[in-house]
């Protein structure tokens, strides 16, 4: 999964400069076409006056910069805002940064905008990191700390909640699947365009997904329908790991996929940006992403648990496209620091709204103008690995070109002399790092509150279940050099390899690692998650259920163990204790809520309006959870056995899972179900095969084709589908099934000659 970086080193500042210094603006000429020669001319009488007047005014290179400007903008109420995120681009990638990938879309906008050389996110993963980009705050200021079990709180004002009120028309166009709906920065957008699959296995680091050039046709699609000015943010998510680019650009780029995903994504964004200048408006465009890819640097495959310069530092440029035939400025590149908090109040500069004071960042049109600015410390920090496996928190802080990491072994990087942070100054220079400490101290570095930490009623509820032990807990009032990241990313790596070696056909190897991983680190949550999926996935729910009791018995009640054991616990005819773990818990998110709802409608239990209220709970918060429809969908069928006009309910609940979620392969199955139990056979069969389609592994559909197939008397068919089955349906969950169709092959009753 990971790739070495091509050699190409970020762009360095031409010395280092003193703390609380800045660098020069330049004229950024690298994406300027070159002149062509051409045949000299005669020199014309008006020329050499036209010639010898400029140079009084002063000279002719003034001539020049008065004919392109220098980029800068004023503040404008009637221009519009395009804000894009490119998920996992480090700024090294782009070819206006000096990167192997080719970005001319994005290239053509730095040359003609403002290029920031120094830019940073302030934590590396993607929902805490866009929430900052959108509030304007630090992580400690908004509380979204981590990807894994937290949402953005209620009432959070963020840039759409300040474009709205200025008269904005507001849509939001989400890639990918952390930022969907559920986790809470939908509020104050006009529309948020987030149809991604739901998460339907987690033995895979793959999140669901939108490619690029889909999430642009919904953007431009919904500028073309604005009458007024418009905030806009495009999300896209395909440089995110596993890199899969088209097939033209994994042919580019076969060394280096993840390059590839890049270029594409930069071909993708070519039509919004082409759009912006057809409109009457003026736009101003803010580029940037949420964080970079590790790409095997100091050891981390992809992003989240180190904060070093190849997921911290990112791309920004700012630039505006003007209606077709106006002037085109020359590009600037600017060396000062800033970060992510300062996109924000450059939103609101640029529309001449009023500044906010209790923000933290400030415009860029001030470093823009001059090329220099009050130089202003950048908070980070990177919390997945403490908050999701107990590892020691991780914050720091820069200023000026000086990176200091706060963990149990403390670093310090001289940025100028050692961009690439390969000698750790912290020893050597202990003044400084004293330093650097008193900087930090400045910021809220509290531990986060957090999804494990627990209430004293929750770990009584817990008790009474038997669960809690004098297990190790996740959280530490003191950290150790054993529990620094850098000691401990041996265990990312070795959920990275036992999730490649189960998709690659060697499950038990992979199950291997991972209990040899908990084995050592027992307060490893993600380590239970991943080999309790496993365990499931192979027709092992006996291990499934244990493995995931036991994590709780060791006080892993955050992440996703909770909501996974229940929703196991159901399938395997244990409803009532699926019901009694999450009521004494308290479902905190769209998942557990969901697996609720799962286990109250459970034949064996009976609370089908229990049920139907859960999903509609979450639906809720999630209005574009196919699966919650899929869930209602089949209570109502279960119902329809007394009320047949359940039937009706079901189909359309199921046409609406659907339509939010067209990859949901069970939700067509389901379909199958309602269409052949009303007549409606012919159009069943090709639900059954769409879903089958969609997912090759959706085996109730697969069965329900064998046997609808052969009653309809289409034999051959029937024998196709019914060899597929026997040959990947898991004897642990089809045991029955596999015996019927096994027995239906072998007497002849799927082929003409049967009886």
């Amino acid at each position: 999964m990971s790739r070495k970086r091509k050699s190409s080193p970020s762009p360095r500042p031409p010395s280092r400069p003193t703390s609380g210094a800045t660098g020069p603006i330049r004229t950024d000429t690298s994406a300027r076409p070159a002149q062509s020669a051409e045949p000299s001319a005669p020199v014309r009488p008006w020329l050499v006056l036209l010639v010898l007047a400029l140079v009084a005014m002063g000279s002719l290179g003034w001539w020049f910069a008065l004919r392109t400007p220098a980029f800068t903008f004023s503040p404008n109420a009637n221009r519009n805002v395009l804000l894009v995120t490119i998920d996992t681009l480090r700024a090294d990638a782009l070819s206006a940064y000096g990167g192997p990938a080719e970005t001319p879309n994005i290239d053509r906008l730095a040359a003609q905008g403002a290029r920031f050389t120094f830019a940073h996110a302030h934590v590396p993963e993607t929902l805490p990191s866009h929430t900052s980009i959108l509030t304007g705050r630090y992580p400690y200021q908004h509380g979204v700390r981590d990807n894994a079990g937290f949402r953005v709180p209620d009432g959070t004002v963020t840039i759409a909640t300040r474009m709205k009120s200025l008269g904005f028309a507001t849509g939001a166009f989400i890639g990918g699947f952390p930022l969907t709906k559920r986790f809470g920065l939908s509020p104050s957008f006009d529309q948020y365009d987030d149809q991604i699959p739901e998460v339907t296995s987690a033995i895979d680091f793959a999140l669901p997904e939108r490619r690029a050039d889909v999430v642009v046709g919904r953007a431009v699609e919904w500028i073309n329908l604005q009458q007024g000015k418009f905030f806009a943010w495009v999300h896209v998510f395909d440089p995110h790991a596993p890199y899969r680019p088209p097939p033209e650009y994994l042919e580019r780029y076969k060394s280096q996929p993840y390059y590839g995903e890049v270029a594409w994504t930069d071909h993708a964004l070519g039509p919004l940006f082409d759009r912006l200048a057809t409109l009457p408006r003026p736009t101003l465009v803010i580029i940037t992403a949420d964080h970079g890819e590790s790409l095997g640097e100091h050891g981390e495959l992809t992003h989240g648990i180190f904060a070093y310069e190849a997921t911290l530092h990112i791309p920004l440029i700012v630039a505006e496209v003007v209606p077709q035939l106006s002037r085109v400025p020359r590009g600037v590149v600017i060396d000062t620091p800033v970060r992510h908090v300062d996109i924000v109040p450059t939103i609101l500069d640029s529309v001449g709204a009023p500044a906010d004071a209790t923000l933290p960042g400030r415009s860029l049109n001030g470093p823009i103008r001059l090329g220099t600015d009050t130089d202003r410390p950048e908070y980070f920090e990177a919390m997945m690995g403490n908050l999701s496996r107990g590892w020691a928190p991780l914050r720091g802080v820069l200023v000026g070109r000086e990176k200091y990491i706060d963990v149990p072994i403390p670093e310090l990087y001289d940025l100028a002399q050692d961009p690439h942070e390969l000698k750790n100054l912290a020893t050597s220079e202990s003044d400084r790092s004293q330093v650097m400490v008193n900087t930090l101290r400045t910021y809220n570095t509290a531990a986060p509150n957090s999804p494990t930490t627990e209430s004293p009623e929750t770990v009584r509820n817990l008790g009474a279940l038997g669960y809690v032990s004098s297990g190790p807990q996740p959280r530490k009032d003191h950290y150790t050099e054993a529990d620094d990241p850098k000691r401990l990313i041996w265990m990312d790596q070795a959920i990275h390899r036992a999730v490649d070696l189960y998709e690659t056909g060697h499950q038990q190897d992979g199950i291997a690692i991972l209990l040899d991983l908990i084995k050592q680190r027992p307060d490893s949550a993600e380590g239970y998650e991943q080999v309790g999926s496993m365990y499931w996935e192979t027709g092992q729910p006996d291990k499934a259920i244990a493995i995931l009791e036991t994590a709780l018995k060791n006080g892993i009640t955050g992440h996703k163990v909770p909501g996974r054991l229940a929703t196991y616990l159901t399938k395997a005819g244990q409803a009532k204790r699926a019901i009694t773990l999450l009521e004494k818990l308290g479902p905190s998110d769209v998942d557990s809520i969901n697996a609720l709802g799962m286990a109250y409608g459970d034949p064996s239990v009976g609370r089908s309006a229990d049920a139907i209220a859960a999903f509609k709970h979450v639906l809720d918060l999630d209005p574009t959870n196919g699966l919650a429809y899929q869930n209602i969908a089949k209570v109502q069928l279960d119902l329809s056995e007394h009320d047949p006009s359940q039937l009706k309910a079901a189909e359309a609940s199921l046409r609406e899972a659907i339509r939010v979620d067209p990859a949901l392969a069970s939700a067509y199955n389901g379909l199958g179900d309602v269409l052949a139990h009303t007549g409606h056979v012919p159009d069943a069969i090709e639900q059954w095969k769409h879903a089958i389609e969609v997912d090759p592994k959706e085996f109730d559909a697969l069965y329900n084709l064998v046997l609808t197939l052969g009653r309809e008397k289409r034999f051959d068919e029937a024998q196709r589908y019914g060899q597929m089955f026997l040959a990947t349906a898991p004897p642990a969950y089809y045991a029955a099934e596999l015996a019927r169709i096994r027995q239906l092959l072998g007497g002849g009753k799927l082929h003409p000659s049967g009886s």
